[in-house]
C-alpha cells in the first residue's frame, strides 16, 4: 500500500495535466471541487502516517495543483 496505491493513483492529476489543453467547457465544477479536497485532506494524511508516505503526499500535490489550474480555468469560462 506504501507504493502501488500512490503509483495506481497518479492517474488522477496525469489526466488533470492532460486535460489543460482541452476546451474549458467540459470542466465539470463540482468534480473539480470534490477532487481539490480530496487531495488535500490526503495531503495531510499521507504526512501523519507512520511511517510517513512521501510518494503519496506528492501525488495529492500535483494533484491539487493541476485541479486548481482546472478550477480557474472554469471559473474564468463560466463566470
Amino acid at each position: 500500500t506504501h507504493f502501488w496505491g500512490p503509483i495506481a493513483n497518479w492517474g488522477i492529476p496525469i489526466a488533470a495535466i492532460a486535460d489543460i489543453q482541452r476546451d474549458p467547457k467540459y470542466i465539470s465544477g463540482k468534480m473539480t471541487f470534490a477532487l481539490c479536497l480530496y487531495s488535500a485532506m490526503f495531503m495531510r494524511f499521507a504526512l501523519k502516517v507512520e511511517p510517513r508516505n512521501l510518494l503519496l503526499f506528492a501525488c495529492h500535490f500535483a494533484n491539487e495543483g493541476a485541479q486548481l489550474t482546472q478550477g480557474c480555468r472554469f471559473i474564468k469560462y463560466h463566470y
